[in-house]
Parts: structure tokens; C-alpha cells; sequence
């Protein structure tokens, strides 16, 4: 097929873009042209602003995408830009969206009411609340509208162009080379500088949500793409065990040749980023529907995908990172207060 992925040159793209060539399927990147990551042979590379995406409907026209991957829609606008400059053009769109739509997960950061079954499938209930983001700082995805960010709103965007039908992948946590978030960093960084203890809210340490190692997504998202029989599905991605979080950090130590251990706190003994979630409601992502329909597995087994992580985290350690995040002074104390030192 002749495919388009629009934002292909992040943390993800890359290895989606390399997927489909691989498989002899042709592959466009469109992009700013900002990141300029090694792509594989053959992948044709074409500049634009994503922004401004009808401005460019003459020349997608000339190539014909059969498929489009949209990557980055992160507004209802976006959405709205992408299926107007696509509709009569391509065959289908695959759109990348958040399992941050489910209800559970409005729940945990308390912008939703109440605690609802942490089970989830495809169709398991929306949060009722908007754009969960609006006044939250998160340094890592600065160059997103935070503000008008709602991928629930997304979805129905591309759902609603009926012309252009759609495949929706709603993501977990993704974790790997790559990561703007840093998401394995802080659990590392304690690790390497020398601390046998790593003291966590008990909340915190039992809370499972779901994770996904970014070559594993990639290839759910290659998946979506080149089976006409994801057209119209919804498919969520995660590992098959949606682990506690204190068991992932044990499996980045295990990477990571740490040798510690994991000290649960009682609620309100350690400052934190935990503090404005609630942890007892718990995001158990299935992920059996695009295993069955498509045939999806996890293809890099998790140790080496924790290697390669611990190993691209040690050497691209964020630009800044904030004292007080990593006040041990404080840790130790809330662990002496606890009698767990």
C-alpha cells in the first residue's frame, strides 16, 4: 500500500515508518522537518506544517495515500483539518489516540467522580469530563495544546467522517529509547546514585496501569495500518499483565543491576508527585482485541526492551531536572517517620 504517516519523525514514527517498509508496503513521512531521525531506505521524507495540513490537499492528491497514520492529533480541530484535507483521497485513517479517553482514568486524576470498574475494554465508559490537561504543566510536551487537548473529542472527529472511515488505537504509557517523557529516568537515577532504598506511596506502588515498549506499539500501529479489517475498529495496546508500579521498577533495576528494594509509605508521609491522584482506582487495560483480530504480539521480549531503555536513559538524561525531585533528605526522613529505614 501506499501509506502516509503525519508526524512520523518522534518518539514513535520511526519505527512504524521502518515497519511498513519492511514489509514492502510504501511509506511517506510528512512533517516539519524539525527531528531528522535516520529513516530507512525508500521512505520518502515531504515537509509541511501540520498545522496548516489543507494546504498541502493538491499534493497528497498527486501521490494518492491509500492509508493516512495521523500520529499527533492532539485537538478536535486537528482531526477535523486532517479528515477534510484527506476525505476523497485516501481509503481509510489510522489515528493514534490515549486510553486517557476511559473513564478510569478521569478517576485517577480526579477529574472525574467516584471509582468505576478498573477493567477496561474498547468499550468500557468515556470520561465525562474535558480536556483533563487544561492548566497542567507538563514540560515534556510543551509544543502540544494542552489546553484544547481531548482525544475523546478527537475520535469522534474521525469517526464522524463517514467518507474516510477511521481506525482508532488508543496507546498505554510508553516507555523506550525515545521518550520525551523520561518515564523510566527518576526510578533509574535513584538507582545509579546509590540508593538501596526507593521509598513509594502504597497507593503508588500497588497502582497498575498499562505500558507498552515503543517498538511493541509501533507495530500495533503498522498492524492498524496494513489490515483492512482494523477499518472502523477501536483497538487498545498494552502489555497482557498490567503490573503494579512497584514491580516495573523491579524490572528496571533488574536492567539496571540494581539490587535494592521497594519501601511503601503510608499516604501523606512523602512529598510528591502522587499526591493529587487516586491510586486506589486501578487502569487494567485488555488488549486481547487487536491480539485476536490482528494477530498483535509483543515482538522485543521485555528484558532487552528494559536494557535498551535503561541503557538510552543513561546516556540522554533530561537538559534539567528539578532538586526536588529527587530530595533524598526528605525520603529518608518520611522512611525514619515510618520505621522502615
Amino acid at each position: 500500500m501506499n501509506v502516509l504517516i503525519l508526524g512520523g519523525t518522534g518518539f514513535m514514527g520511526p519505527h512504524v515508518a521502518r515497519r511498513l517498509a519492511g514489509h514492502g508496503h510504501q511509506v511517506t513521512v510528512f512533517s516539519r522537518g524539525k527531528r531528522r531521525p535516520p529513516l530507512a531506505e525508500g521512505i520518502r521524507l515531504l515537509t509541511g506544517d501540520y498545522k496548516h495540513i489543507g494546504d498541502y490537499r493538491e499534493e497528497f492528491g498527486r501521490f494518492g495515500p491509500d492509508v493516512v497514520l495521523d500520529m499527533i492529533p492532539i485537538t478536535e480541530q486537528d482531526a477535523l483539518d486532517v479528515t477534510g484535507a484527506f476525505r476523497g483521497i485516501a481509503r481509510r485513517i489510522v489515528a493514534a489516540s490515549s486510553q486517557d479517553v476511559y473513564l478510569a482514568w478521569g478517576c485517577v486524576r480526579g477529574v472525574d467522580t467516584g471509582l468505576t470498574d478498573p477493567r477496561i475494554h474498547e468499550d468500557s465508559p468515556l470520561r465525562q469530563s474535558r480536556y483533563m490537561y487544561r492548566g497542567v504543566p507538563l514540560p515534556a510536551y510543551s509544543e502540544w495544546d494542552l489546553e484544547n487537548y481531548d482525544k475523546i473529542l478527537v475520535e469522534r472527529a474521525f469517526q464522524d467522517c463517514v467518507d474516510l472511515p477511521a481506525t482508532i488505537v488508543r496507546l498505554p504509557m510508553v516507555y523506550g529509547p525515545g521518550d520525551p517523557g523520561h518515564r523510566v529516568f527518576p526510578w533509574l537515577k535513584r538507582m545509579d546514585d546509590g540508593r538501596q532504598a526507593i521509598p513509594l506511596e502504597s497507593g503508588a506502588a500497588r497502582w497498575r496501569g498499562p505500558q507498552g515498549y515503543v517498538e511493541d506499539v509501533a507495530a500495533a500501529l503498522a498492524l492498524a495500518v496494513s489490515s483492512d479489517a482494523a477499518t472502523g475498529r477501536v483497538y487498545n495496546v498494552a502489555e497482557p499483565d498490567v503490573r503494579p508500579t512497584s514491580d516495573f521498577i523491579r524490572e528496571i533495576g533488574a536492567a539496571a543491576g540494581w539490587n535494592g528494594r521497594i519501601v511503601e509509605l503510608p499516604k501523606g508521609l512523602l512529598p510528591g508527585p502522587w499526591d493529587p491522584y487516586r491510586m486506589e482506582q486501578h487502569v487494567i487495560v485488555d488488549s486481547s482485541r487487536i491480539r485476536r483480530e490482528l494477530g498483535y504480539h509483543e515482538i522485543v521480549p521485555r528484558t532487552e526492551a528494559l536494557r535498551r531503555t535503561v541503557e538510552w536513559e543513561r546516556a540522554h538524561a533530561p537538559d534539567s531536572v528539578p532538586p526536588e525531585a529527587f530530595d533524598y533528605a526528605a525520603e529518608d526522613r518520611a522512611m525514619e517517620r515510618a520505621g522502615l529505614e
